[in-house]
């Protein structure tokens, strides 16, 4: 049975998600419920694969989430010895102004 990583989410990376739900509510509304959706759906990739992202600085790792408009990236710290990845921070590629 394949391996699968426990994923969860520090309280700023939850805020981030409602920051990034009512960033893009400004702009789209429709849109911004699906959005939120597919980096969520996005990031439990890393329940299989937790070390798939970059890694950028003590431990913490870089994971950019390509989905057209609706990307972005995902900062995360794995703990191997727990088996479990924790979101750190999720920001918007429009929100950074990358478009």
């Amino acid at each position: 049975m394949p391996r699968v990583t426990r994923v969860t989410y520090a309280p700023g990376a939850m805020r981030d998600l409602e920051q990034l739900r009512d960033f893009l509510a400004a702009h789209d509304p429709e849109a911004a419920l699906a959005a939120a959706k597919g980096i969520v759906d996005a990031i439990s990739m890393l329940q299989r694969h937790p070390l798939i992202g970059r890694p950028v600085e003590m431990g913490v790792r870089e994971f950019v989430i390509s989905r057209m408009r609706t990307g972005g990236v995902a900062l995360y710290d794995f703990l191997d010895t727990i088996d479990t990845v924790v979101i750190l921070a999720v920001r918007h590629q429009r929100e950074a102004g990358v478009d």
